[in-house]
């Protein structure tokens, strides 16, 4: 079996089984990447009848990729209020344990992060904190995705930022994908068991601390807000497969 062909069976597979647990983030982003193998291998072939069996696989596997797409974007969708929590300018106590924590548990297996603005430092050591508090708590996570605009000025700075985020989170079974939007306007976060955390702010409501040297320097329960709206929609649609 050629190279290409036995990425794509391999991509693939996996997408498969994936798909079947439930995984759907991770197993569209392998729907993805094997059809892409795959078509790669259906140009390059010349024998008709392995070319049309290619093509003919092809179709299936969109059509099943556009059936799991489908599906992550009704994810996106607003379900029912479960909390409202309105953060009013200053306040203290709101770190991502007191907006998340409810939320994160062992059902959870996938987690999308869409956050525009992911470039400074600050805003990067907010979206570690997060897969932090979501290693922690969910012990059958496997795929967090993040979705944010690319910095064209530091490129190769938020890149390797990801990377190294990528690299962590894989010493603890979970995999890490960055996708880019220069569209996006969105900002929230969706879990697998059926949430839908929307902060008006995005993840970036914390004031920055006076000095290195007081509470809330490092632990942000104890670090002042910017005013913001948390709005918390259950969805029970997208804890089914």
């Amino acid at each position: 079996m050629a190279t290409g062909q036995l990425m794509a069976v391999t991509l693939l597979t996996r997408a498969i089984e994936y798909d079947v647990v439930g995984r759907k983030l991770e197993a569209l982003k392998l729907y993805e990447d094997g059809i892409e193998a795959l078509l790669k291998e259906s140009k390059a072939e010349t024998d008709a009848k392995k070319k049309h069996h290619y093509q003919t696989k092809i179709v299936e596997y969109m059509n099943r990729a556009e059936q799991v797409k489908e599906l992550v974007t009704r994810w996106k969708s607003k379900g029912v209020i479960s909390d409202k929590i309105h953060i009013v300018e200053g306040a203290t106590g709101y770190g991502y344990g007191r907006i998340f924590g409810e939320y994160l548990n062992d059902d959870v297996r996938e987690l999308l992060i869409e956050e525009p603005y992911v470039r400074d430092h600050y805003q990067i050591c907010n979206v570690v904190m997060l897969c932090e508090l979501a290693v922690r708590s969910c012990r059958n996570l496997k795929f967090i995705q993040l979705l944010t605009v690319q910095d064209a000025k530091n490129n190769d700075e938020q890149g390797r930022a990801f990377g190294t985020l990528k690299e962590s989170l894989q010493k603890h079974a979970v995999k890490f994908v960055v996708e880019y939007s220069e569209h996006m306007h969105d900002r929230q976060v969706i879990l697998s068991n059926g949430y839908v955390v929307k902060i008006g702010r995005g993840l970036n409501y914390f004031k920055p601390s006076p000095s290195r040297y007081q509470l809330g320097a490092f632990d942000y329960h104890y670090r002042e807000c910017r005013e913001t709206n948390v709005d918390v929609f259950y969805c029970p649609e997208n804890n089914k497969s």
